[in-house]
């Protein structure tokens, strides 16, 4: 009868030995509470309710502050509950004579959420913190509890730096963002609220690109990438040719 490789018996062995000492640690390590009510341990529950509470929550905040939660409600900032700003607000409420919520007057609060980020999605209210009146308090100029814009700006670029910022290198440089855009007024003021529209069919790059007479690169756009839109393959704030 043929013998097994000698290295069998060692791994068993050797998992022989791992796997004792996995039950051995098991035993040793895991709490005794772990899985009474789930895959967790159940005491964390009781150390989790004896840590003192911090956080008082928005209803404790309307009971004297209505005045001030009816026009947040409604505005821009509904979703951010107060304590983001002004802190934990439990002391505030047990003691509120003593003990007064912060109010936040630095830029750096503010500029956590509205300073440029591409990943933010469009319409989100962004700035250049840098350029954007550079040192001077948000709240000097924006309600934090209706942040509407104290003036509707008046160029595209005051939000979407980033695309005026490519567009002014691009062939598409001369034209107006409302060339290609159509933007209710109130897309100034509530951007969210009332996108731009963009153009939906080919015919509208047609007017340039396949009219010969216009002098701009010309294509033939019955044929041309069909039926693909065209800024599905070129971007057009930057319409390099591909």
């Amino acid at each position: 009868m043929r013998s097994l490789p000698q290295q069998v018996p060692r791994l068993a062995i050797v998992f022989g030995v791992a796997l004792g000492g996995l039950f051995v640690a098991r035993g040793l390590l895991i709490p005794d509470t772990f899985g009474d009510r789930g895959h967790y341990r159940a005491a964390a529950v009781d150390s989790i309710a004896a840590q003192p509470v911090k956080f008082a929550g928005r209803a404790e905040c309307a009971v004297c502050h209505d005045d001030v939660l009816k026009p947040h409600g409604a505005g821009n900032h509904r979703g951010v509950t107060c304590e983001v700003c002004h802190g934990p607000a439990q002391a505030h409420v047990l003691a509120p004579l003593e003990v007064k919520p912060s109010v936040v007057r630095k830029r750096e609060l503010c500029t956590a959420c509205h300073a440029f980020d591409p990943s933010r999605p469009l319409g989100f209210p962004q700035i250049d913190p840098v350029a954007h009146n550079p040192r001077a308090p948000c709240i000097g100029c924006h309600r934090p509890h209706t942040p509407e814009p104290p003036t509707p700006p008046e160029a595209c670029s005051a939000c979407h730096g980033h695309f005026a910022r490519q567009k002014a290198v691009s062939p598409h440089a001369a034209l107006t963002c409302e060339t290609c855009h159509q933007a209710p007024p109130q897309h100034r003021t509530n951007p969210r609220a009332a996108l731009p529209g963009k153009p939906e069919s080919r015919t509208f790059c047609g007017q340039c690109h396949g009219t010969p007479e216009t002098g701009v690169p010309q294509v033939e756009m019955e044929s041309h990438g069909q039926p693909n839109l065209c800024w599905q393959c070129h971007y057009p704030h930057y319409p390099e040719i591909r």
